[in-house]
């Protein structure tokens, strides 16, 4: 069992080409219909601010 994760493990960490870890995330949007509580707000800035700084979205 051991083995087999550390195997899938290193498959992850290898940064091999063809790996864009970005593509898997984009920036969550909201329409003018939705309604937010100050939380959702907060965590949706966090996310798409992390998502600017780090992907260049």
């Amino acid at each position: 069992m051991w083995l087999a994760c550390l195997t899938l493990l290193a498959s992850c960490a290898s940064g091999g080409a063809g790996i864009d870890a970005c593509g898997a995330w984009r920036p969550i949007l909201i329409s003018r219909a939705d309604t937010l509580t100050d939380g959702t707000a907060r965590q949706i800035l966090a996310h798409n601010g992390t998502g600017a700084r780090l992907c260049g979205w």
